[in-house]
């Protein structure tokens, strides 16, 4: 297929339209132009000395061309040519800037020119969301640089090697653990038991990290509500941990497992709105009553902490690897108590599955619940209920796990907290029709 004048259709009332096939291409450059713009904004800004807001355009469209040539004539090898000239072109100037400057010029500006090229070539073969994802991403990163800095000037040995260590267990060793069930009832599932550890480390980890960046209150904050959207389960047991090595942090430990706890109500909810919208207007409000008790616990512990000397401190162990392994194994012991529940007395009704299923994971039963009710199987009014049932079964859990992990101090203001929210779940299953 070669280039050719593609004459324009003629509409009914006399206009012409625009070949389909031209909005493609014309929609391929417009979206590297805007890139380009958007990236050699930023490089002028930063006052780059090899390209600006004019250059990276021409970076960008001169990419998307050399993909549009070797589309229509089958060589490939034209979009290698147009990236070994950007190269060239790129080692030149930061040639010339280290002859004129004595300090190292650096090579972020070339290196950008390289991706941005490329990612103009990616344009006519990639969806469009995903090239300009990529491009905005690359615009954040390049104006990112200071925080950066200033985030990896501050980072110790420790600080490393519980890095390195979440992305040895994370991307190295969950790949490749078996992703299959296993033993009596067919219910253990080792990849299962290790995302579990990679969850306690990666909460553990992020919470430091909230902490080293934020401080104390603001960190044990955004803990609370990163927690609670990955699994308030390993949240709990992660700052009831904290708490038990550190009593003094016992308050902003609790304030981290309020929120997640709050959070998980909030992702119930969303998971009913999303498997059945007409069954949110039986389980929404009950579920809402219980996010804003949460929510008032968790404005009250903010203000006490503000007055008191009661926030987070810095753990030593940021990680926590040993103790994640002994939970996960914990976990999976739990796990398979329920399967034996389920197996053994599969006749005790939904409301029995549900305060089972509730232990240790509110997702399963949320969205299983929810399609029953959808599929007109189990009654709205049964199905809200079930879901309450599991939250207090899930409420209950947590407190053992922090009365056996957070010490007497955490215990004895988790316990009024978790009794209130209980109480209200309660009443709710009482009076609520």
């Amino acid at each position: 297929m070669s280039f050719q004048l593609v004459p324009l259709a003629p509409l009914q009332q006399g206009t012409y339209s625009v070949p389909m096939e031209t909005n493609g291409v014309l929609a391929q450059l417009g979206i590297a132009a805007g890139l380009g713009l958007l990236v050699g904004m930023q490089r002028q800004y930063a006052r780059s000395r090899f390209g600006g807001i004019r250059t990276f355009p021409l970076i960008t469209v001169l990419g998307t061309l050399s993909a549009l040539l070797a589309k229509e004539i089958g060589g490939a090898w034209i979009i290698g040519a147009g990236f070994i000239a950007v190269a060239i072109l790129a080692a030149v100037s930061n040639m010339l800037a280290a002859d004129e400057e004595p300090r190292d010029p650096g090579m972020t500006t070339e290196v950008t020119a390289l991706v941005m090229f490329a990612l103009g070539a990616f344009a006519v073969f990639a969806p469009a969301p995903i090239v300009l994802a990529v491009g905005v991403g690359v615009a954040m990163l390049l104006h990112a640089k200071q925080g950066l800095h200033g985030f990896t000037g501050r980072l110790g040995e420790k600080d490393m090697r519980a890095i390195m260590l979440f992305a040895t267990i994370t991307f190295i060793i969950l790949p490749v653990v078996p992703n299959r069930t296993f033993g009596p009832l067919n219910v253990i599932n080792p990849h299962n038991t290790w995302l579990m550890v990679v969850l306690v480390v990666g909460i553990s980890l992020g919470g430091y990290v909230a902490f080293r960046l934020f401080g104390s209150r603001a960190g044990a904050v955004l803990s609370g509500l990163l927690g609670g959207m990955i699994s308030s389960t390993a949240t709990t047991v992660t700052y009831a941990r904290r708490a038990a090595e550190n009593p003094s942090t016992s308050r902003g430990a609790l304030l981290v497992i309020v929120i997640a706890g709050g959070v998980l109500f909030a992702r119930v909810l969303t998971e009913v709105f999303v498997v059945a919208p007409d069954f949110l207007r039986y389980a929404g409000p009950p579920l809402l009553i219980l996010l804003g008790v949460s929510g008032a616990m968790a404005a009250g512990l903010w203000i006490v902490s503000k007055k008191e000397a009661g926030g987070l401190s810095e753990p030593e162990n940021p990680t926590q690897l040993r103790f994640a392994l002994a939970f996960a194994l914990l976990y999976t012991g739990v796990t398979f108590a329920v399967a034996v529940a389920q197996r053994y007395f599969p006749n005790s009704g939904l409301y029995f599955v549900a305060a089972v299923s509730g232990l240790t994971d509110m997702n399963a039963i949320t969205l299983s619940t929810s399609r029953l009710v959808r599929d007109g199987i189990v009654p709205a009014d049964s199905g809200w209920r079930a879901i309450i049932i599991a939250s207090i079964s899930n409420m209950v859990f947590k407190l053992g796990m922090v009365t056996s992990l957070g010490g007497r101090r955490l215990f004895s203001m988790a316990a009024a907290i978790a009794g209130v929210q209980i109480m209200t779940a309660v009443l709710l299953l009482i009076l609520w029709s």
